[in-house]
């Protein structure tokens, strides 16, 4: 972002408070979505009479998909959107 603006001269206390919004709304829509990927994946596991290795493999696998699905939405909100406004 910082190239984006460096003709245009140092970032206003609104372009600040912009960026920080963009920030937070990110990080907290990526919490939720790990946490309803977490929780969807791991249903089996939670709720099913499972051994404890099978329930030990779902609970990994749950926690890899709310791994990426956090990164995924943190990534498309602070790389792609804010792209896509500029053009």
């Amino acid at each position: 972002m910082r190239g984006m603006n460096a003709m245009s001269g140092p970032r206003t206390q609104a372009d600040r408070d912009a960026v920080t919004v963009e920030i937070m709304f990110a990080v907290v829509t990526g919490a939720l979505l790990a946490a309803l990927l977490f929780f969807v994946c791991a249903s089996p596991a939670l709720f099913g009479d499972l051994g404890r290795a099978a329930e030990k493999t779902w609970l990994t696998g749950a926690a890899i998909m709310a791994t990426v699905g956090f990164a995924a939405r943190v990534l498309q909100v602070l790389w792609w959107l804010p792209h896509k406004r500029h053009r």
